[in-house]
């Protein structure tokens, strides 16, 4: 399995993006103070282990069938796509809501205002850099489908937790810019922190998001209706066929699908025939649906 270039694309544009603005994040924070800049860096090295792992994933996934796994590595993507939704969970927002309630516990004052409001504008427009092309991206292969509904029939979660992770860290330096703007106009610093747990709920409801997608993808998910259509029509047209009886269909991986079919033949047709009958299908389904890794047919009567 070969990842497609607008896959890496997404992922080496966010990651680009987001250790540039974890440095300066930083260095605002060391320098003003600004708990709910604190929490944007830690948000953004979570961000860019994310894209890593991905990247990680995807190269494992790519890896040729062997032995010990006949029908190749896929699926190892969605194992690292849920080891994300972990982190983002137990990193990004489990330190946000710390620090934000540590801020509101014992508050402190803002110092050096304007350097957080230069580093929230540089980051938006990288972040927003990042998010345009995952949006082009995932926009263009979504179809006719809803975003919501794309992302459920979606099978490559890189694009998608790209794309959830810079809305989430857009929609994260306006709730930081709203936090330090309202410490300063109030001379109250706790709304700095109420700005990170803000945040950090944030993250909580993407990484629970994501896990669901990864958890479903992970255990396995059927292929487009389509295509399962196309597998019934065309073992269902030869005369010798009297029925298929069922068809299974699963994501081994974003572009690798395995098919099996139990398929009732006349009785009266030899081993040979079917045998030949068998090899066409595959023959005619792979080249139809190149995604197809391994199609299975069992000779089996109705019930």
């Amino acid at each position: 399995m070969t990842e497609p270039p607008e896959s890496r694309l997404i992922l080496f544009a966010a990651l680009a993006a987001n250790l540039g603005i974890a440095i300066a994040k930083f260095v605002a924070a060391g320098v003003s103070g600004s708990s709910a800049m604190l929490t944007e860096g830690f948000h953004s090295v979570v961000d860019s282990l994310n894209q890593l792992l991905l990247l990680y994933g995807q190269k494992r996934a790519s890896r040729p069938p062997d032995e010990r796994h006949p029908l190749g590595y896929g699926r190892e993507l969605y194992f690292w796509s849920f080891v994300v939704a972990i982190l983002i969970f137990s990193t990004g927002a489990g330190l946000s809501i710390y620090e934000g309630i540590l801020h509101i516990r014992h508050p402190e004052p803002i110092r050096t205002p304007w350097i957080n409001y230069v580093v929230l504008a540089v980051s938006l427009l990288l972040e927003g850099t990042s998010w345009v092309i995952a949006v082009r991206e995932f926009g263009s292969a979504k179809g006719d489908h809803g975003w919501w509904e794309a992302v459920r029939r979606s099978k490559d979660p890189a694009s998608f937790i790209v794309l959830f992770e810079d809305s989430a860290a857009i929609f994260g330096l306006f709730i930081a810019g709203v936090g330090i703007t309202l410490s300063l106009v109030t001379g109250d610093p706790r709304w700095d922190g109420a700005a990170s747990v803000v945040i950090g709920l944030a993250l909580a409801g993407v990484a629970l998001a994501l896990a669901r997608e990864s958890k479903d993808l992970l255990i396995g998910e059927p292929a487009d209706p389509l295509l399962e259509a196309a597998v019934r029509a065309a073992v269902d047209r030869w005369p010798e066929v009297t029925g298929v009886n069922e068809i299974t269909t699963i994501h081994i991986g974003p572009r690798n699908i395995f098919v099996g079919l139990s398929v009732d033949f006349e009785d009266r047709v030899p081993v040979g025939r079917i045998e030949e009958m068998i090899a066409e299908a595959e023959t005619e389904l792979r080249a139809r649906w190149p995604s197809i890794r391994a199609i299975y047919i069992k000779p089996q009567a109705r019930p």
